[in-house]
Order: C-alpha cells, then sequence, then structure tokens
C-alpha cells in the first residue's frame, strides 16, 4: 500500500481595508470598514460601516493609518481579524 499526503486546503480568508479609528489597546486596533449598498425600497447609494478589532502583534499601526485586515481565528471576545499590510500612513 502506498502512502498518500494528504493536503487539506484552508479556505480563502476574508478580507477588509479601512482606517484605523483607535489604538490605544496593547497590540488591538479598531479598523472602521465602509462599504457602499443600495437601499432596497428607495434605490439610494447608502454608506455602511463596522468597527472591527484588530490585532497588531508589533504596535506599529496608528490612528488615520489605512490598513488592510483578514480574518483569522477568534483571538478574544471580540478580536477575529489581524492586521496584515498598512497600505498608507496618516500624515
Amino acid at each position: 500500500m502506498s502512502t498518500t499526503e494528504i493536503t487539506s486546503t484552508r479556505g480563502e480568508r476574508k478580507t477588509r481595508q479601512g482606517v484605523v479609528v483607535s489604538d490605544k489597546m496593547d497590540k488591538t486596533v479598531i479598523v472602521k470598514v465602509e462599504r457602499r449598498t443600495t437601499h432596497p425600497l428607495y434605490r439610494k447609494t447608502v454608506t455602511r460601516s463596522e468597527r472591527l478589532h484588530a490585532h497588531d502583534e508589533t504596535n506599529d499601526v496608528h490612528q488615520g493609518d489605512r490598513v488592510r485586515i483578514a480574518e483569522t481565528r477568534p483571538l478574544s471576545k471580540t478580536k477575529r481579524w489581524r492586521v496584515v499590510e498598512v497600505l498608507e500612513r496618516a500624515v
């Protein structure tokens, strides 16, 4: 019987882009992610936003930075995202 390697493929993780609105916690930032959607009744384009807690291992990200975050396993009660890269630094 030949041994075959079973490769487990991990699904694609969700990624979002947003602006850091708070960096007051240790190794955690709050990222505001905005999305544009159409109102179901009035058909007007409205902006919806959500604030996501993201893990920042190096404490390198600061308020006003535009970042890319990716979904990850639960790291705490509210943290389910991690900072992947800084797209633009705040001035």
